[in-house]
């Protein structure tokens, strides 16, 4: 009979053990990387507003689209967008627990692949055509789903390993030139190009944790957001001329 009651007692047991583990598994996550330091006052403000604008101003472009192909490629575009702002704004201004605060964090992190595949997606659709847009589509949209699964399964990465994988997956386009100034003109191009510069300076920024690490107010973090905006509008632009010259 002790036999069956110790038996039962350990099997008991081992859910209790793996969700200990798993606990443990989200604080240690939620803790790696976090400032010891008290972050600066306006972290997750400039998300915050931009996240209502980047949903009115998607919704322009889905409204006016002329093409049901320039509809869907902007809502993939709008929701990407919404959802990376949206959640960093809630990420950054709340106090949470370790647990949710892993939670966000994965999806912090995993949005910015999202965006970055979202933002090719109505430039892709509406300017390129045949084999070089199934390429182009295949490639960031798979390099966005290993991205995620990479952020999601390794919340402790080092920057060093994963901002460069974000830079990596935004300049894609650099091998498809060609086909998108042939098809969007010289405005296009260089929206896309001003839009990539500004994303990857800010992630040099954000991997160097420079300028302004014990900043009070606006550090390397604001600077960051700050420069996602605005390549988020360069890229807004891009795909509105995209989109409104579709026919």
């Amino acid at each position: 009979m002790r036999g069956r009651e110790l038996s039962a007692v350990r099997r008991a047991t081992v859910p209790c053990r793996y969700n200990l583990r798993y606990r443990r598994f989200m604080v240690d996550s939620a803790a790696t990387d976090t400032p010891t330091i008290s972050k600066p006052l306006l972290r997750g403000w400039l998300h915050l507003g931009a996240a209502p604008l980047a949903l009115i101003a998607g919704m322009v472009l889905m409204v006016f689209a002329p093409t049901l192909a320039g509809r869907v490629s902007s809502a993939i575009f709008t929701l990407t967008a919404v959802m990376l702002f949206g959640t960093s704004a809630v990420y950054h201004r709340g106090t949470w627990t370790p647990q949710t605060l892993a939670v966000l964090r994965r999806l912090d992190h995993a949005n910015i692949f999202l965006i970055i595949a979202g933002t090719y997606t109505p430039l892709t659709v509406i300017l390129l055509e045949g084999t070089t847009r199934i390429v182009v589509l295949s490639v960031v949209w798979g390099g966005a789903i290993l991205g995620v699964l990479f952020r999601v399964l390794w919340l402790g990465a080092p920057r060093w390993m994963y901002v460069p994988l974000y830079v990596a997956l935004g300049w894609v386009a650099i091998g498809f030139i060609r086909p998108f100034y042939e098809a969007g003109g010289a405005a296009v191009v260089w929206l896309i190009v001003a839009g990539g510069v500004c994303y990857t300076v800010g992630a040099v920024f954000y991997g160097f944790t420079w300028p302004g690490k014990n900043a009070r107010y606006f550090g390397y973090h604001e600077a960051f957001h700050a420069l996602t905006i605005v390549a988020f509008t360069c890229h807004y632009i891009a795909a509105a001329i995209a989109v409104f010259n579709a026919s």
